[in-house]
C-alpha cells in the first residue's frame, strides 16, 4: 500500500474512533475498507500484540501500523442445497399490486393457503383498471413477493407457488 493512502488510512480511524462510529465501509476504485471497532464504540486495544491476537482469532488479516483489523475475503460457501422449483406468479402489467379487494379487507391468499388454478390471488391497478391476478397453476402460496399498495413492473414475481 502506497505511504500517502496508508497516512490517509489512518487518519480516516482515528477520526471514526473520535467519533464513536463503531463501524464504516468504503469502496473505490483503487481501494475497499471495512472497519469495525470491537466491543463499546470506539473501544479498540491500541497493543499492537493484543490486536493481532484479537485479529488472529477473528481470521482477519493484519497490517502493522494500523489499529483496526482488515477482514479477509470471504471463503466460499459449501454448496448449497438444490434449491426447491417454485412456481412464479408475474405481473402482466406495470400498476400497482394490491392482496385485497378494498382497503382494510381481507387478501385474497396467504402464505401457506392452497390455491387452485384460475383463483385470484391480487389486484394490479393500471391507468384506474382493476385487474384480477389469477394463478395459472394448483399449488400452496409459499412466498408473496410484492408489498401492496407498491408498483410493479411487467414481469415482475408477485407470488412464489410450490406447485402440486
Amino acid at each position: 500500500m502506497e505511504k500517502d493512502k496508508l497516512q490517509e488510512l489512518r487518519e480516516l480511524v482515528e477520526f471514526l474512533k473520535q467519533s464513536g462510529i463503531a463501524e464504516f465501509d468504503m469502496e473505490r476504485t483503487d481501494l475497499k475498507v471495512r472497519i469495525k471497532f470491537a466491543g463499546a464504540a470506539g473501544a479498540v486495544a491500541s497493543d499492537p500484540l493484543t490486536i493481532a491476537r484479537q485479529i488472529a482469532s477473528a481470521g482477519e488479516e493484519y497490517t502493522p501500523g494500523l489499529s483496526t483489523p482488515i477482514p479477509l475475503p470471504a471463503k466460499p460457501a459449501a454448496p448449497a442445497q438444490p434449491e426447491e422449483k417454485l412456481h412464479e406468479v408475474k405481473s402482466p402489467i406495470v400498476g400497482t399490486f394490491y392482496d385485497s379487494p378494498s382497503p382494510g379487507a381481507a387478501p385474497f391468499v396467504k402464505v401457506g393457503d392452497q390455491v387452485e388454478a384460475g383463483q385470484i390471488l391480487c389486484i394490479v391497478e393500471a391507468m384506474k383498471l382493476m385487474n384480477e391476478i389469477e394463478s395459472d397453476v394448483a399449488g400452496e402460496v409459499v412466498k408473496r413477493i410484492a408489498a401492496s399498495g407498491q408498483p410493479v413492473e411487467y414481469g415482475q414475481p408477485l407470488f412464489a407457488i410450490r406447485p402440486r
